[in-house]
C-alpha cells in the first residue's frame, strides 16, 4: 500500500482521468482505484468524497443523479471540458515531475 501522504497530489488527476473514461458514482470510483493499483491504493470513502466535492466546487466536475436501482439513486459525475483541460495541465505536471524524480534518483532505481 502506499502512503495517502505520497500520492495526495495527485488523487485529483486520478479521478479525472477515471471520469474522462465514463461517468461514475463515488463507490464506483473507489473500487476502480482500488482495482487498478492492483490494491496498493485504497481510497477512504472520506477522501474520496472530500476530493469529488472540492472538483465540484472547482467546476471541474459535475454531479447528477443516475436512474434508481436496488438501493436508490445513486449520484454520478462527469467530467466538465474545463476539467479536461485541468487534467491536462496535470499530466503535463506528472511528466515533469518523473523527469525531476529520474534526473536525480536515476532510471534504474533499486530497493
Amino acid at each position: 500500500m502506499i502512503s495517502s501522504d505520497v500520492i495526495r497530489g495527485h488523487i485529483d488527476t486520478l479521478i479525472l482521468k477515471l471520469l474522462m473514461e465514463k461517468d461514475m458514482y463515488g463507490y464506483e470510483l473507489a473500487n476502480e482505484i482500488k482495482s487498478r493499483t492492483l490494491d496498493k491504493f485504497d481510497i477512504k470513502e472520506a477522501t474520496l468524497y472530500s476530493v469529488v466535492q472540492r472538483l465540484e466546487g472547482r467546476a471541474l466536475i459535475a454531479s447528477y443523479m443516475g436512474e434508481k436501482t436496488h438501493g436508490g439513486k445513486r449520484r454520478y459525475y462527469k467530467i466538465t471540458p474545463f476539467g479536461k483541460a485541468y487534467y491536462s495541465e496535470m499530466i503535463s505536471e506528472w511528466k515533469l515531475l518523473k523527469e525531476i524524480m529520474v534526473a536525480i534518483l536515476g532510471s534504474d532505481i533499486r530497493e
